[in-house]
């Protein structure tokens, strides 16, 4: 057995680890939120052209802040929105401007396009505001939404870190995460959904996306753990806590980060599992496509390096087998 390291050393790696971490979840978590501005988000404009220059225009002002797309009148644009293509759009009617809005996507962005709109509206003429997708009831911000993405990370840490710590290897580790996950999935529609009223979709549609997010952290972190022991569990947490939960932009929206870390957050299943909950949640699953397939990948992956890490690391040879002693003669 090798010596471990003298107290001395042990103190001193204390002593710079501690700090390190401390400054990277400060940078991770508190650098997005102070950094939040629009960054392309997608908005629509509806209506004749020379009706919607001047927003066009106002949009523009902001450079870098609205990605616009055009479309001929209300009834496009509103399915735009239902569909997840913008998040809002601003109709020229002959009764006046309209926006339409979706609380449901981001409660955070409809305020912002509210104000933004409205700046740069004549004096009286402020526009009619239309929340075409609401945010429900019992979760008017989305801070309930929101609040649900660490729940999720930190029982699929949990799954990943027990599969490893308890030396499950093969079927057994997959089907210990993926009943674990199914379990996740029904718990959390319970609560989010019949109790606490923070979702508004299908039932079990929204239980597959919370199973399917818990399966894709548990998969990533116990193929982590058979791939480096461990120490997986440590990288694990890092990649989905640390970074993945503040980078999922499910507080605001993912066009409201920093880049790259809006585009980065949707490629980690915590940010993937937000945008899938969303869709199932209020959208009819409309912009379910993307992130369903970000949350497959990772859980493939994660099982694929279950049954690797065993087939490198070898079965677990088990308890010693206990010294046969024999009986002094005569006894």
């Amino acid at each position: 057995m090798s010596a471990s390291p003298p107290p001395g050393r042990r103190t001193l790696a204390v002593l710079l680890l501690v700090p390190a971490l401390a400054a990277l979840a400060l940078w991770a978590f508190a650098w997005p939120a102070a950094r939040t501005a629009p960054r392309d988000l997608p908005v629509g404009v509806a209506g004749p052209p020379a009706a919607t220059a001047a927003f066009e225009r106002g949009l523009a002002r902001h450079a870098g802040a609205f990605e616009v797309h055009r479309y001929a009148d209300g009834a496009a644009a509103r399915a735009a929105v239902e569909d997840r293509i913008v998040y809002g759009a601003v109709v020229a009617d002959p009764a006046g401007p309209r926006l339409l809005t979706a609380s449901a996507a981001s409660p955070v962005v409809a305020q912002l396009l509210r104000e933004a709109v409205t700046a740069q509206a004549p004096p009286g003429a402020a526009p009619r505001v239309e929340d075409v997708v609401p945010a429900p009831a019992g979760d008017p911000r989305g801070a309930g939404l929101a609040s649900s993405v660490l729940p999720l990370a930190l029982a699929g840490v949990a799954a990943g870190a027990a599969v490893t710590l308890l030396g499950l290897r093969g079927r057994r580790a997959a089907l210990a995460l993926t009943g674990a996950a199914c379990l996740v999935g029904l718990v959390g529609a319970a609560l989010a959904h019949s109790w606490l009223g923070v979702l508004a979709g299908d039932w079990w549609a929204e239980a597959g996306a919370l199973g399917l997010t818990a399966l894709a952290i548990g998969a990533t972190v116990a193929g982590l753990g058979a791939l480096l022991g461990p120490a997986g569990i440590g990288v694990g947490a890092l990649l989905v806590v640390l970074l993945g939960n503040p980078f999922a932009g499910v507080a605001s929206a993912p066009e409201l980060l920093p880049e790259p870390v809006g585009a980065l957050g949707q490629w980690l299943p915590p940010g993937a599992g937000g945008s899938l909950l969303r869709s199932v949640a209020f959208f009819d699953g409309a912009g379910a496509a993307g992130p369903l397939r970000v949350l497959a990948l990772w859980a493939a992956l994660g099982l694929t390096g279950v049954l690797v890490g065993r087939a490198a690391r070898g079965a677990d040879p088990g308890p010693a087998p206990r010294p046969r002693t024999t009986s002094p003669a005569g006894v």
